[in-house]
């Protein structure tokens, strides 16, 4: 009786951990060599705010990530969390919800940079204890875009500016490129036709100062286990 509840247990184990990466792009790794326990969270396509977006449209919605990442702080079993991501950017305040969060996760946290983090997902991919981006993923920096009808009165500008400074200001704090290098780069003039900004590609945004480092999800998980290790031994 007690291995048919067991096998019952597991299964439902099983059933929820698909469910979770079905659903919301999450699930739990315990099967390294050192036994840690490792939430996985994706963040792709374009990040959903309050408005929900067309059926077709591939999402990250924040209702489903925020009280992931109040989990993760919580639960003593997770010993880090390693962040994909390949968005291409989308609600501002979203995004920004989001990346406070995971900076504000007492677990260390390695974020991995695969296609594009473009826009929101700028901060998004800085807002780990450790960023890599693979060669060929592409960073899009470049200034706030408001979507429908827009007054053009001082009061909304203003509103725009401090919008910009929280996301100038959060990118600074959590990488290592300058205010003004960055201001550069949004403000760029010379890359795109059609809007101000400049494409960062691989070894580009480890150079400007956004990305710790070029590598894929093998390096990724070896510094997060590093930074793991290190943890466990400082509590000691």
């Amino acid at each position: 009786m007690e291995k048919d509840d067991k096998k019952v247990a597991e299964k439902e184990a099983e059933s929820y951990v698909t469910d979770e990466l079905r659903e919301n792009g999450q699930t739990n790794l315990n099967d390294n060599p050192y036994g840690y326990h490792i939430h996985l969270l994706n963040i792709i396509g374009e990040i959903e705010g309050h408005e929900c977006l067309g059926p077709t449209t591939k999402t990250t919605k924040y209702e489903h990530v925020l009280p992931q990442l109040a989990r993760v702080e919580e639960s003593m079993a997770v010993d880090g969390m390693i962040v994909l991501l390949n968005t291409v950017g989308g609600d501002v305040e979203a995004g920004l919800a989001i990346a406070e969060m995971i900076a504000s996760l007492t677990c260390p946290v390695v974020t991995l940079l695969l296609g594009g983090g473009h826009s929101i997902g700028v901060p998004l991919s800085v807002c780990g204890d450790h960023s890599f981006i693979v060669p060929t993923a592409t960073m899009v920096v470049h200034p706030i875009r408001m979507n429908g009808t827009v007054l053009g009165v001082k009061h909304n500008y203003e509103y725009i500016d401090k919008m910009q400074d929280r996301i100038l200001t959060f990118t600074c704090d959590h990488s290592n490129i300058k205010m003004k290098e960055l201001q550069n780069l949004m403000f760029n003039t010379t890359q795109l036709t059609k809007d101000v900004g400049t494409v960062l590609v691989g070894a580009e945004a480890v150079k400007s100062g956004l990305i710790d480092e070029v590598g894929g999800i093998g390096e990724a998980f070896s510094c997060l286990y590093r930074l793991i290790n290190d943890k466990k031994h400082s509590n000691i």
